[in-house]
């Protein structure tokens, strides 16, 4: 019992280590990955409604 005790807190203690040492993002990089986000949509979009413009003066001919 003693032995598996010392496993759990072993392995809890890892998982903290493992948990708190992950890259914190400031908040500069998370709003210019939001911006970058964005204007991919923003993007796609656009391509979507060239697309579905082409497509209907293709079936207007």
């Amino acid at each position: 019992m003693k032995k598996l005790s010392y496993i759990v807190v072993v392995l809890f203690s890892i998982s903290l280590i493992a948990t708190s040492c992950r890259e914190q993002k400031t908040t500069g990089e998370k709003i210019e990955d939001a911006v970058e986000n964005t204007g991919d949509a923003i993007e796609d979009t656009a391509d979507d409604i060239s697309d579905d413009l082409e497509d209907s003066v293709d079936d207007m001919k």
